[in-house]
This record gives structure tokens, sequence and C-alpha cells, in this order.
């Protein structure tokens, strides 16, 4: 699946650093915009922990990783999905959209759009008719994106950073043609 020079494809463990190092620099521009300091972003335990994170979602069985590629080894974008995580979420209707992160130069280029395209995709290749996803509340940017896409939250909350909570949202989908 391509848009303009944007490819995406399976991530490899070759990625592994790419990802750790695009995740921590989405993650440092929308939890710096809530309030969250950066040196718990930052810093080398905070980077080691979404590393060895990374690596788990790789080598398991359950996580379909993504990587959104530019020019033939830019690595722009992420996406992370599989299935649901809250046991009160039914696993035979619903997967999650784990994560998507698009690097912040690159925001507003249709990276996100074309890496949400591929998790319904996804969805709908496995039968599925939800999706599910938590934001964490204070990132309006990523609230905004999701609700353009017809995402709405449903009601469930869980403790987040910096007193904040995450806001779990949910996408039907309609039947298709």
């Amino acid at each position: 699946m391509t848009t303009s020079r944007t490819l995406l494809r399976p991530a490899a463990l070759d990625d592994l650093d790419r990802i750790t190092d695009l995740h921590t620099q989405a993650r440092t521009a929308y939890y710096r915009a809530g309030g969250f300091s950066d040196a718990d972003l930052t810093s080398p335990e905070a980077r080691s922990r979404r590393r060895e994170m990374w690596m788990r979602a790789l080598q398991g069985d359950t996580t379909t990783v993504l990587c959104a590629v530019r020019g033939g080894d830019e690595t722009v974008g992420i996406l992370a999905m599989g299935p649901p995580l809250d046991p009160d979420v039914d696993a035979a209707a619903a997967g999650q959209l784990y994560q998507i992160h698009v690097h912040p130069g690159s925001w507003g280029r249709g990276i996100g759009s074309l890496l949400h395209g591929a998790f319904v995709q996804q969805l709908r290749d496995a039968s599925l008719t939800t999706g599910v996803l938590e934001a964490w509340e204070r990132n309006n940017r990523a609230q905004a994106f999701y609700a353009r896409h017809g995402w709405k939250p449903d009601g469930h909350h869980r403790p987040g950073p910096a007193a904040a909570n995450y806001v779990r949202m949910r996408l039907e989908l309609s039947p298709s043609a």
C-alpha cells in the first residue's frame, strides 16, 4: 500500500532502533504538549523500556507492526495492532489499535491516515466489526485525528501519566459493500 512516496511494510527486528527512536520523538511531542516532563520521556531508561516493548511486539505472535517508509529507507510512521487488551472487549468482534506514531516532521501528510487505513483493512480481513484504542486525554491532536476517522469515546477510562486518564475509543465498521 502506498501514498505518494510512502510505502507500508511489515516491520522487522532490523527496524527496532528506528521504531524506538520514532516512537520517542512522537511521544515526546504529544506528551510535552500535554505538560509532561522531557526527562521522563527522553531518559535512557525510558528509551530502553520502549525498545524492550517494541522488541516483544516484533517477536510476538499476536501483534502486527507496520512501518511507513518514505524514500526507501526513512521510517516516518509505525503502527501496532492486535487483539483487544481489555477483558470486557469481545475479541471475536474487535481488534485493538495499540499505537500509531508519525514522525512529528511528517504530521499532516496523510501518513497517519494511511496507517489507520491499514488497521481498518486488517479488521475487515479478519471479519471484525469493531476497533478499540486508548488515547491520552491530553493528546488533543490524536483524539481529533481519531474522531475524524469515526472513532468515539466509549466511556471507559484508566489512569495515565501526569494525572491524566487514557480514554478508550471505539470504531464501529459498517458492513463492506
